[in-house]
């Protein structure tokens, strides 16, 4: 069932190139994925890969939602728990457990980051249009990097602003660290 579900998703990342044809809705498209029964989506334009779960190298002194790095072609990419970012209990990886690489905007530039998803679900064309903000919870909740809610199929799926959210102070900058590695690695 994984190699189905893989394969469908990997499918509709090959498709993000295609130009939507004049005259077409310009929806955005996004990759969407479960953690603790909730869907969350992503903008497909920022996903580079989808891998399943593999171990990474750990990080001394790493807080416990850093899993580690891994090497992907060169090029050291750290790997986040989101569930451990969003304080939900951890649970035991399975062969359904699968890697997001994504191309995340800094004030640097760009780095690439993967997250610890429970699993993939779907893409999804959407519009800004159907799309909700966020509700206002004050200052305990920190939801600038929602970019939204929308309802699919009878069901909330959270849109993430994954630029905003992989950035945000209580996800360390490991951009300095990955070059060191990358260094060490080449020597």
């Amino acid at each position: 069932m994984q190699t189905q579900q893989s394969v469908s998703v990997e499918s509709a990342v090959m498709q993000v190139g295609e130009t939507p044809e004049a005259g077409k809705s310009t929806n955005n498209q996004y990759l969407t994925f479960i953690m603790a029964n909730e869907e969350y989506g992503v903008d497909i334009l920022c996903v580079q890969e989808i891998r399943g779960w593999e171990s990474a190298t750990p990080l001394p002194n790493a807080p416990p939602h850093i899993k580690g790095v891994i090497n992907l072609r060169g090029t050291i990419v750290p790997i986040i728990d989101l569930r451990q970012c969003f304080g939900l209990n951890g649970i035991e990886y399975t062969p359904v457990t699968v890697v997001i690489v994504l191309k995340v905007q800094t004030s640097d530039g760009s780095r690439t980051m993967g997250i610890v998803v429970d699993a993939v679900s779907d893409v999804y064309s959407l519009s800004e249009n159907d799309m909700r903000s966020a509700p206002d919870l004050g200052n305990a909740v920190n939801t600038d990097f929602i970019r939204g809610l929308v309802n699919v199929d009878e069901k909330m799926v959270i849109l993430l602003d994954i630029d905003k959210l992989l950035t945000l102070d209580d996800i360390p900058n490991l951009s300095s660290i990955a070059d060191k590695l990358s260094a060490e690695s080449i020597n």
